[in-house]
């Protein structure tokens, strides 16, 4: 447990000296905020688009996969939901919260950091987790909110669900990658020296995007924040793992990436979409400074348990 400890600290000591920078302002949240578009637009994309260019769709969509992450994730969901409903919160923070229980950082946490440890076989098991993340649970907080403000569903807010997956780079570059490799399409030589040389660039820029992001983010609401600290981490990978190891049929290895995955912190562009909605921002950014600080411990636990049955 304490090599894998070890392999994982590089990561968070990358995000440590990105949050350091802005602290202290050598990084402002201007830069971080065109280093954080660099990664989303280019380097993460790039990375995205050469592992998938790679991979059939038939080699890495497995339905088990599928339906077990979507069982076990929205069992927390709802749970998530609910607790949020308890305590009198409208529908709106209701579903930020269920968010920040089950989003974690798949784009800039997760891809380079489970890739490098579990090693390049785990993109596949990866791209599935995320495709979930941002065409069902991207969806519905956008539906959830957007409905319950209007009190009715309307065609344009699906319209607006389907404008949002088309302009994201991660979608978009995914399924250029998978229709390079569907129609046996060979990537020139120049090209892909390319994306090798800016795909490069996506793990410390994403890892040191995400530390002076966090600079930003307060500890307010450190209750609530907690409790969904805590779905995350812990209540969401093993809901997970129970969907995966005992329920559905799916394979070791892909379940053992599903389950580390699902042990990621909370995810930014849950932020993002607070912000812009106006639903308790300060609530998401507690939750997202405290599981990055709390998956420092979880995440390398999860991953060392993981690595033991995946063969």
């Amino acid at each position: 447990m304490w090599e894998i400890f070890l392999k994982t600290l590089p990561f968070f000591m990358l995000i440590a000296l990105g949050y350091g920078s802005g602290r202290t302002k050598f990084f402002s949240a201007e830069a971080t905020a065109y280093l954080t578009k660099f990664v989303f637009y280019f380097a993460l994309s790039a990375m995205l688009f050469r592992f998938s260019a790679n991979l059939s769709l038939e080699a890495i969509l497995d339905w088990q996969f599928v339906f077990a992450y979507l069982a076990g994730t929205s069992v927390i969901y709802i749970l998530a939901t609910l607790v949020a409903l308890r305590r009198n919160r409208p529908m709106t923070e209701a579903a930020v919260e269920a968010q920040c229980a089950v989003i974690g950082n798949v784009g800039f946490l997760g891809i380079p950091m489970l890739v490098l440890l579990l090693g390049e076989t785990a993109i596949g098991p990866i791209m599935l987790v995320l495709a979930v993340d941002l065409i069902v649970f991207g969806s519905l907080i956008v539906i959830l909110i957007t409905g319950s403000r209007d009190g009715r569903m309307s065609p344009l807010i699906l319209l607006t669900v389907l404008k949002g997956l088309i302009k994201n780079p991660m979608i978009v570059s995914i399924t250029l990658g998978l229709l390079v490799s569907g129609f046996g399409l060979n990537v020139p030589v120049p090209i892909n020296d390319f994306m090798v040389l800016l795909g490069a660039a996506a793990t410390p820029g994403a890892l040191f995007a995400i530390g002076a992001s966090l600079a930003n983010k307060s500890a307010e609401r450190v209750a609530v924040a907690g409790w969904l600290t805590f779905c995350k981490l812990i209540l969401h990978p093993a809901a997970v793992a129970i969907a995966a190891l005992m329920v559905f049929t799916v394979d070791p290895y892909a379940a053992g990436v599903m389950i580390a995955a699902a042990a990621l912190p909370v995810a930014g562009n849950v932020f993002i979409l607070a912000q812009h909605y106006g639903v308790a921002p300060a609530r998401v950014s507690a939750s997202i400074l405290l599981s990055t600080a709390g998956s420092v411990v979880t995440l390398s636990l999860v991953i060392g348990w993981v690595t033991g049955f995946m063969g």
